[in-house]
């Protein structure tokens, strides 16, 4: 069966049910035909007992009239071989017949069909055979009345011993025949309506299965040529529509799943290239510095050899600080760290992370602003967490705002949130960059262009992990605006 295609073994199935229908049928068919002759055959013979009754004197003064019973049998044997006569008393015991010698096989008949058949017109009744131990055949029945007395039955069975020897062989003969005849036919034409309705039934479940091993075989165009098929809106469509718009529709999740897997390779790939240009620029100068140091020590005066150093010393912190930030967005990715909320004060929080910059904004001659709402509540927050994203946001802006600039944070309550805002007076974010801003840093960092970096990405994933996002806000009188919203 395993070998078969689908559409050859439900033509197969098919075929053995009509088989075993057609057997079913043909059985009915017999047995429906024989009931209905039998009933015939009983209904014409109803008054058969009572005119024999009538026409011969069976019982006598003292009883049994054998004489009359034997030639009531000779006759009727001569007449009708078909009928069995047989006297039963009161009780339904045989008190009389003309059986040979062990055909008798039971000597009472059940007197309940008997009364049945006196009583109802409801043909066919089946009453006992006394020539077999448990076969029930059609009768014709009458009472025996003697001086207004009931002295027994005349029990006539209609289709005897000998009939029945006769009819099943006929039976069985034509019972062949039918059976022969019709499986032939339902093998036939059930070979061929089944094999061609199977075989147009199937068709689109073959033309999806040829669709599914050309994806096997040809990999992701073939994918994208499936993904690329209409949807059909239709209701009511059959399970191998169904299946077909499954299919499809996966083929669209796998074409979309490789789409953005390639666009994270893509992104992981400039990612690398960027950190790579990141970290060359600084390695470059520090090593640039460390072999001058080398070379000409004995030629640089002190004050040469400090400076040397100092800008060493700066270059290796810059490569310091690059590796942490990629340690810590790893870390952030991959779902290591988690936040420790608890409740605090954001204001005392920005005031603290400006102290930290002061230093910072004062030796480029910046200005720092703070416009934060009176009466803030508390945030459920990572204290650390939301520290370093001030700290980030912060830290790019005064890197890229020129000197003389304004850097501005607003903190106010809006629903069940605090806003916070973060905004400067620079020269803005190019628009060739904006999309990628949180995703990646750019190569163009390191021109005068300005870019997010490492420190967007971290404050991004920091928020995701607080339930919530920042997003770059377009004023024409900012340079660049970055907003986001904490939990009360």
């Amino acid at each position: 069966m395993r070998t078969f295609s689908l559409s050859q073994r439900l033509t197969l199935v098919f075929a053995i049910l009509l088989f075993a229908s057609c057997a079913l049928m043909g059985w009915m068919q017999v047995r429906t035909s024989t009931q209905y002759s039998q009933a015939v055959i009983q209904q014409l013979s109803s008054n058969l007992a009572q005119h024999i009754n009538q026409s011969y004197p069976l019982l006598g003064k003292d009883g049994l009239n054998k004489d009359s019973v034997r030639t009531l049998f000779d006759h009727l044997m001569s007449v009708n071989p078909s009928v069995e006569v047989y006297l039963l008393d009161k009780e339904g015991n045989i008190i009389g017949d003309a059986a040979p010698d062990g055909h008798i096989k039971r000597q009472r008949v059940d007197l309940a069909p008997i009364q049945a058949a006196l009583n109802e017109q409801k043909y066919p009744v089946y009453g006992d055979d006394p020539r077999s131990i448990d076969s029930r055949k059609v009768f014709s029945v009458a009472p025996m009345l003697q001086d207004g007395q009931l002295r027994g039955y005349l029990y006539v069975i209609l289709l005897g011993e000998n009939y029945s020897a006769l009819n099943n062989d006929a039976h069985f003969n034509a019972l062949l025949k039918i059976v022969l005849i019709s499986i032939s036919l339902v093998a036939l034409l059930g070979m061929i309506v089944g094999g061609l309705a199977f075989r147009w039934i199937t068709r689109p479940l073959r033309d999806l299965s040829r669709q599914v091993h050309a994806l096997e075989m040809g990999g992701i165009e073939e994918m994208q040529t499936m993904a690329a098929l209409p949807l059909s809106n239709e209701k009511g469509k059959d399970e191998i529509g169904l299946l077909r718009q499954g299919v499809i529709s996966m083929a669209r999740r796998i074409a979309e799943q490789w789409h953005r897997l390639s666009q994270q390779d893509q992104l992981r790939r400039e990612f690398i290239a960027n950190i790579s240009h990141d970290l060359r620029t600084p390695l470059t100068s520090l090593h640039g510095y460390l072999e001058s140091l080398s070379v000409m020590s004995a030629t640089l005066s002190e004050a040469d050899k400090k400076r040397y150093l100092d800008i060493a010393l700066g270059q290796s912190q810059k490569v310091g600080a690059l590796a942490q930030s990629l340690f810590e967005l790893a870390r952030l990715e991959y779902g290591v760290v988690k936040p420790q909320k608890e409740q605090f004060s954001l204001a005392e929080l920005l005031q603290d992370v400006f102290q930290k910059f002061e230093l910072a904004a004062q030796t480029r001659q910046q200005q720092m602003l703070a416009d934060i709402q009176p009466g803030l509540p508390l945030i459920d927050a990572d204290l650390g967490m939301i520290e370093r994203i001030f700290t980030n946001l912060l830290d790019n802006a005064i890197r890229h705002v020129p000197e003389q600039g304004t850097i501005a944070v607003r903190v106010w309550k809006e629903g069940e949130k605090v806003l916070v805002q973060v905004s400067d007076n620079g020269p803005g974010i190019p628009q060739e960059l904006k999309e990628g801003l949180f995703v990646r840093p750019s190569i163009a960092s390191q021109s005068r262009l300005r870019a997010g970096g490492l420190g967007l990405m971290i404050v991004r994933q920091m928020l995701q992990l607080h339930g919530s996002d920042i997003t770059l806000v377009e004023k024409p009188e900012c340079g660049a605006c970055f907003r986001f919203a904490l939990p009360v």
